[in-house]
């Protein structure tokens, strides 16, 4: 089968994000997209690596969110912005150290999650804007699919390769 060029699958598919309802993160599709292939593409040790680790972003920043309510209900000014250096420092560095272990180890995964989570709470999408578990169930919907649009296009888009340059053809003309 002759593939069609990826501008073209790529295109398509960016396209069926228009149509996804209830006002969906639905650009954290494209987030993911382009970070599987930022990390080698599509392939069975890329997406192993890819889906666990933006769900782990995913929940560490709704956690964050949540804890930083919980703060916020109990404590104002310098107290309440030390709740939250902590808060932050121990979740996201609770979130890094899991990458010590090899099949979590792509920590960029867990920062695609973890902004993409941040984003959708923070930007009111979903279909219920600020409630963090709706945000959480959506943007890990939509990033979880982000890495199956990569396989979509690796599979029926052809990538075009620049014909590389003569060395002739590049040097300047001499007179």
């Amino acid at each position: 089968m002759r593939k069609l060029p990826v501008e073209i699958v790529s295109s398509t598919l960016a396209v069926t994000t228009l149509f996804y309802p209830w006002h969906l993160p639905v650009w954290a599709i494209f987030v993911a997209w382009a970070g599987t292939f930022a990390a080698g593409g599509p392939k069975p040790e890329v997406l192993r690596k890819i889906w666990p680790t933006m769900a782990i972003g995913n929940v560490t920043a709704c956690l964050i969110v949540l804890l930083f309510g919980v703060a916020s209900q109990h404590l104002t000014g310098a107290p309440l912005t030390i709740a939250h250096c902590v808060i932050l420092f121990c979740l996201n560095g609770g979130m890094m150290a899991l990458g010590r272990l090899e099949p979590l180890s792509f920590i960029p995964g867990m920062f695609f999650g973890f902004a993409s989570f941040f984003a959708t709470y923070f930007g009111g999408f979903g279909p219920a804007p600020k409630d963090p578990f709706v945000a959480l169930a959506a943007v890990a919907a939509m990033n979880a699919l982000g890495p199956i649009y990569a396989i979509l296009t690796a599979k029926f888009g052809a990538h075009h390769h620049p014909a590389p340059h003569s060395a002739a053809a590049t040097a300047p003309a001499r007179s």
